[in-house]
């Protein structure tokens, strides 16, 4: 009997050491995410790990866990994340609920899985709400516009069994089941073959659903093409942008048989996530049809309002005090469509098909404000590096020797960030570090993430992480894309925002002098076959851009910049930047830089067909012989830095301290330190 009661109370002293530590991994994670600490006392409020959004727990479930040991004020679930925070009335219940959830072992309603809450305290339940988003310019959700019996009725009216179209699309789409009426839609090219109407037309079930919203007003003209999807829990649609060339402006979906939540993202990457309730129509026009993708996320639960329960249309925001999770059901919709005969002519030619070509010619000119110096690097850094970043990624695996040097000097357990991390090969230089990179590009970052690094996708003028945090942050070969003076100096404020004092930044930036004392860079060393091709393209161009270019300084800087350039003059930089109305000049690969901002060419190689399909920045003509003959090309914004000039920017802040500076194979690089 002696015996049974010390295993007996061994295992309970072993389970109890077991949540103490679970307790002080989970108290880690917390800091990590939200800089929040929790506290030893007892107080009004909690964080329960393994009971958020992130881990399969619903608002309902949890409500009902938490209430049975007082009255709950407040309860926040962020997106996404394993734990939440409850707010009882007093103190005396956040105690009886710490002592009785504590190691409690809870199932979760909604897939059965067993998980177990860890318990603490914190000073109080705050978190920030993310802005509330509108809806994409041109997009309405019109709900309930069918009722139920007429939603069973247009279902039924689909015969799934023995389709042949259906079986040959299962092989491309993944058991999605697909059927098309009218026009096929071709999955392969995104596209319909005109003149090869399917027999029979829309259902007439579909017709009569069509004529009812001509008459409301909904829609403005009758579509002629329909593509009935159905979608099982877990199943999504690649984010994409209907075919211009393909069909006319308004694109409609009916969703029918459960609701779903699509997401809509501009090129600029800001993202919308919205609702679309069941029997409710989507209707894309302008801007949302041409401009912004859609798509659905592959999950099987979705993060919606919890006081909306597909109940009220709209986008989801990210209220941490009113979101849930909604087990998604199986979907069917029926998308219509009405085939375009001729070619597009919207005012969105940078993703239209039909005007590939056409814009090729205009000339980027240096920015004369902030507007246009964000739009020049969205469309002449940002969109090509997500259209190269393939063939980048393939030429970035070799890390520079004094950068490896500098993260392998630093103390084991370092955080440090990697602001541009790239393909992310900088990312796994030591094991002693935790590293964590993010980058302006979305596909360099999915890249990163199949490597299995930590990244995200942002702007290196506002870095989501918290300020202080960081040890060390290394930025190589990315503030050279900024396009003003001010925009270069704000990301290494930002990099100065990140690290605690004592902290240590290593910034890399393409050099003005690539031939330095009396040794050639090795960008200049470098030949390889593409060369006389990049001369045969970009001379011409190049040649005459530089006749027309006017030197000295650019008259829309600030004085500060200005007197940052003089500054430049004095120490002997001769530095070259382009005029305030010039255009700016094509550098010839290989060779030395004639001007300080220039749009470098990158010739890709080995891209998909897609890829090479979405050029849009080449600047020959689509129909001359060179077009045909070359590879893509696209060009990239750059300010190269002259001798002096990226140290004499870190001196002009007053947060940090140049520890050293130095010329490595054609880059300007400094070390700072945060003060």
């Amino acid at each position: 009997m002696e015996a049974k009661t010390s295993r007996d109370h061994l295992k309970v002293h072993k389970m109890k050491k077991k949540v103490l530590r679970k307790q002080v991994r989970a108290q880690h994670t917390l800091m990590r995410h939200e800089g929040i600490e929790c506290i030893s006392h007892a107080t009004q409020s909690l964080v329960i790990a393994n009971a958020g959004l992130g881990n399969g727990m619903s608002r309902n479930q949890l409500l009902r866990i938490v209430e049975e040991y007082g009255e709950v004020e407040t309860l926040l679930m962020p997106p996404n994340k394993p734990y939440s925070f409850v707010k009882y009335e007093t103190t005396e219940e956040a105690k009886k609920a710490f002592d009785a959830l504590n190691g409690k072992e809870v199932t979760l309603e909604d897939c059965g899985q067993n998980i177990v809450l860890y318990i603490n305290f914190v000073e109080k339940v705050s978190l920030q709400n993310a802005v509330p988003t509108s809806l994409p310019p041109g997009l309405t959700v019109i709900e309930k516009i069918i009722s139920p019996e007429e939603e069973r009725r247009m279902l039924e009216n689909i015969e799934w069994i023995g389709d042949e179209d259906t079986q040959s699309a299962q092989k491309n789409l993944k058991h999605r089941r697909v059927k098309h009426f009218g026009y096929e839609f071709r999955y392969d090219n995104n596209n319909v073959d005109k003149d090869k109407p399917l027999p029979g037309g829309l259902p007439e079930i579909c017709n009569l659903f069509l004529e009812k919203c001509l008459k409301q007003g909904y829609i403005k003209h009758k579509p002629d093409q329909l593509t009935v999807n159905q979608y099982e829990p877990g199943q999504g649609i690649p984010p994409h942008i209907d075919t211009h060339s393909a069909f006319e402006d308004e694109i409609i979906s009916l969703s029918l048989g459960a609701e779903i939540v699509m997401d809509f993202k501009h090129p600029d990457g800001h993202t919308v996530a919205i609702l679309l309730p069941r029997c409710s129509l989507l209707v894309m026009t302008g801007e949302s049809r041409y401009l912004w993708t859609h798509g659905i996320t592959p999950r099987k639960y979705d993060i919606i309002q919890a006081s909306e329960l597909g109940q009220k249309v709209g986008t989801i925001t990210a209220d941490v005090g009113d979101i849930t999770l909604n087990r998604r059901e199986t979907r069917t919709s029926f998308t219509f469509r009405k085939v375009r005969r001729s070619p597009c002519n919207c005012i969105y030619s940078s993703v239209c098909d039909s005007q590939k070509g056409q814009q090729r010619l205009v000339q980027p000119s240096f920015p004369h404000n902030e507007m246009e110096a964000s739009k020049l690097e969205q469309e002449y850094v940002h969109k090509v590096y997500e259209e190269i970043a393939t063939h980048f990624s393939s030429t970035r695996h070799s890390p520079w020797p004094r950068i490896v040097e500098f993260l392998r000097s630093l103390p084991t357990g370092s955080i440090v960030a990697d602001i541009g991390c790239g393909n992310g090969k900088y990312l796994g230089i030591s094991e002693d570090l935790y590293m964590v990179g993010c980058d302006r590009s979305k596909n360099l970052v999915d890249i990163c993430g199949e490597k299995h690094f930590q990244a995200f996708v942002c702007d290196a003028l506002s870095v989501a992480i918290r300020s202080g945090s960081c040890d060390a942050c290394i930025s190589i070969a990315v503030i050279h894309h900024f396009s003003t003076a001010e925009r270069r100096l704000a990301t290494i404020r930002e990099l100065a925002r990140l690290l605690r004092p004592g902290g240590m930044a290593l910034i890399y930036v393409w050099a003005m002098e690539q031939e330095y004392k009396n040794q050639k860079s090795k960008y200049l060393k470098e030949k390889n076959g593409s060369k006389g091709k990049e001369k045969e393209i970009n001379t011409g161009t190049t040649q005459r851009l530089l006749t027309d270019q006017v030197p000295g300084s650019s008259s829309q800087d600030s004085a500060s910049s200005d007197q940052l350039i003089n500054d430049l003059k004095d120490e002997g930089c001769d530095a070259r930047p382009v005029g305030a109305d010039s255009k700016l000049p094509v550098h010839t690969n290989r060779t030395s830089f004639q001007s300080q901002d220039l749009l470098v060419p990158w010739h890709l190689k080995g891209g998909t067909k897609k890829k090479e399909e979405s050029v849009d920045t080449v600047l020959v003509p689509a129909d001359s012989k060179e077009s045909q003959e070359v590879s893509p090309v696209f060009h990239r914004y750059y300010h190269v830095f002259c001798e002096g000039e990226l140290e004499a920017v870190c001196r002009s802040l007053d947060c940090v301290r140049v520890q050293k500076s130095y010329y490595d194979q054609g880059n300007w690089c400094v070390i700072l330190e945060k003060l």
